[in-house]
């Protein structure tokens, strides 16, 4: 290097050599004997940067090596990158960056979320031949990963980081260094393949903590909650290693996935009696542990004594009051919140939509589009819900046109499967029968959702077409399937085919029926007349019948008058919920049937006694986006004497015609 010729410094020279080292100096060991260089290492300002460059240009200095890396880290790690800066740092230096520069600029488009790029130097290191270390590696690999995020949302095919390994093997990386490792355990933990993970980890020769921290949480992450409380528990007792913070984010996730609130009680009394740095994240994560496990006492202690609370921390806690259904509570911490993002309003969405509340979910939902909040997949699902209990078909089309049409939200199996219930249950069949065609991937779920759709509404032919479709796709039925197929046998009264199906479910797939599937076996037989067979399969079920079942069969009795079985299944019936009115009803329409006056008289006085009173019947309909709901001879209605005006034309004009009511 030649000799510098001498320049003198500006005013702020003295004071900034005495500075701290700012945030993007991550070079702890340095040391720098050269004035200019000197006050480059504590620049915080880049219009002082701007200053240094020019006198570094001015002296020759900036085109090495050195002062050029130095400026470029300035550029490439501070808070904003001035990647545009680097760049030109980049294109100038002589006689070229070495494999060191061009890490430090990879991680700069890191930062800046620009993976494709960093992917291009590393591209550029291993074309030269340059001599790389680890940490190029490292960043590849880290570049890769983001890549391979960014190419999945959109429909592409991640790739990369195999390449990078395979660069990293012949560099002998791989072997040597425990960063590059760590490194491609994380990207197919998270990204491509937990076996490849596996394989790699069980491949290292040392392994330190954030090596098993890796592979717990790669786990944790893809929902093998069991898996990764055993690699957990192999890496305290077996590895000897202490876990970090970070290990325990991912193990206390492996237990509220499984549910094992015994083994969060052991973890808590670790983190606070064992001198763990806490953080926001892992008492996030115990509040949200202690909520799926059900104890809510525990999560609303982690909440309170959290000193900093971000709103994963308020929406964990909302979450929990709403797992154990206390909707008060769940509602107060939502309005209590300082900050609210998507995943606040969706879990709220999501708890009155699961606690059959659905009105309130499609108010909040639409709340939260008046607040200017985008939903995400997750957000609809949970509104999808709520439009399909309600028969709320004008909101759930405009969910389907404004963001899936409009391809604002990419149709997952989980939203196809909502909407497809939705369609079904709000009775537009045909549409869920086209969207079911049109889903490039569908799961069991799509399936049964499509079969019960065409068994609630009679189409048995539809059901039976479905499930021979089904099984020729490799699919495999469970017992949601062969409740619909049941179901639909029992609608159209196809005893053979009921009959092939229980056996078939028990014999063919090793599914025990459970007590919907006798039900709809019970139901199939009293309703085609074989009132004592479908007895016998009542009393000699391995479990006791419901009211669903027993239900069924009065029913049965009631549509071919067995009053002896009558009487029988009545018994059953008021001993599992004496105030069901509907018992009474049917058994004395039963003996009415027969001309058993007496023996209505008595059941009457009976409903009298006992102060069981018939609930009188309810419709709901939604006009323009309100709901309204009607019971037997309400005239509470604003618009009751123009609705009664409009039926008692509607009744004229079917007289008319020749309509005589049924009686």
């Amino acid at each position: 290097m030649a000799p510098t010729p001498h320049v003198p410094l500006p005013k702020w020279a003295a004071a900034a050599a005495v500075l701290p080292r700012p945030a993007w100096n991550t070079n702890r060991n340095l040391v720098v004997t050269h004035p200019l260089l000197s006050l480059l290492e504590s620049c915080a300002s880049f219009r002082r940067l701007l200053q240094l460059h020019a006198l570094l240009t001015v002296t020759g200095l900036a085109a090495h090596r050195f002062p050029a890396s130095r400026l470029l880290a300035f550029c490439a790690l501070s808070t904003p990158p001035r990647l545009a800066h680097a760049a030109a740092i980049l294109a100038r230096v002589s006689p070229g960056p070495n494999a060191y520069m061009l890490g430090t600029m990879m991680r700069g488009f890191l930062r800046a979320r620009l993976p494709a790029s960093a992917l291009g130097l590393f591209r550029r290191v291993v074309q030269d031949r340059l001599p790389a270390d680890a940490r190029t590696f490292v960043f590849a690999v880290k570049a890769a990963a983001a890549a391979a995020a960014a190419e999945s949302k959109h429909g592409g095919n991640p790739s990369g980081g195999e390449a990078i390994h395979c660069a990293a093997l012949k560099c002998g990386f791989v072997g040597e260094s425990v960063l590059v490792r760590n490194a491609l355990v994380h990207f197919y933990a998270n990204h491509r393949s937990l076996d490849d993970a596996c394989k790699m980890f069980d491949e290292m020769p040392e392994r330190d903590v954030v090596s098993w921290t890796t592979l717990v949480d790669g786990y944790a992450r893809a929902g093998l909650g069991d898996e990764a409380w055993k690699l957990f528990c192999k890496m305290v007792v077996v590895g000897g290693m202490r876990p970090n913070a970070v290990t325990l984010v991912a193990a206390v996730s492996a237990i509220g996935q499984m549910g094992l609130l015994a083994f969060g009680i052991m973890l808590h009394k670790y983190v606070t009696e064992g001198g763990v740095a806490r953080s926001v994240n892992l008492d996030n994560a115990l509040v949200d542990m202690f909520g799926k496990c059900g104890c809510v006492r525990s999560a609303r202690e982690v909440f309170d004594g959290m000193e900093v609370r971000d709103v994963y921390s308020w929406t964990s806690m909302v979450n929990a009051y709403a797992k154990c259904g206390d909707l008060e509570s769940a509602e107060q911490l939502f309005e209590d919140m300082p900050r609210r993002n998507v995943v606040s309003w969706s879990c709220m969405i999501a708890a009155y939509s699961q606690l059959n509340q659905p009105e309130e979910a499609v108010w909040l939902f639409r709340e939260m589009i008046a607040a200017g909040v985008d939903p995400i997949d997750a957000t609809l699902v949970s509104v999808l819900s709520a439009c399909a209990q309600l028969g709320c078909l004008g909101l759930g089309s405009w969910i389907y046109e404004n963001y899936i049409v409009s391809n604002k939200i990419g149709l997952t199996v989980n939203l196809g499967n909502a909407l497809i219930d939705m369609f079904a249950k709000c009775g537009d069949v045909g549409e869920a029968s086209r969207l079911f065609g049109e889903m490039a991937e569908r799961n069991v779920v799509s399936w049964n959702t499509m079969i019960m759709a065409h068994a609630v509404h009679g189409q048995s032919e539809e059901v039976i077409r479905l499930f021979e479709r089904l099984k020729g796709e490799n699919i495999v039925p469970d017992q949601i399937t062969f409740l619909g197929l049941l179901s639909s046998c029992s609608h159209s009264g196809l005893v053979s085919e009921g009959r092939q199906y229980f056996k078939e479910m028990e014999m063919l797939y090793r599914i025990e029926p459970r007590v919907e599937h006798y039900a709809c076996m019970i139901d199939l037989l009293g309703k085609v007349g074989l009132l004592e067979e479908a007895f016998e399969i009542a009393r000699g079920m391995p479990m006791e019948a419901d009211e669903a079942g027993w239900g069924a069969l009065l029913n049965a009795c009631r549509m071919h008058g067995n009053v002896e079985i009558g009487a029988c299944v009545a018994d059953k019936l008021v001993e599992l919920d004496p105030s069901d009115s509907g018992i009474y009803v049917l058994m004395s329409q039963i003996y009415a049937s027969k001309n058993k006056w007496d023996q209505v008289k008595m059941l009457r006085m009976t409903m009298r006694d006992r102060g069981v009173k018939k609930n009188p019947g309810c419709s709901s309909i939604e006009v323009e986006g309100k709901f309204h709901d009607f019971l037997v001879a309400d005239v509470s209605h604003a618009c009751s004497e123009e609705i009664y005006a409009a039926l008692k034309n509607i009744y004229f004009h079917l007289k008319q015609e020749g309509y005589v009511p049924p009686t």
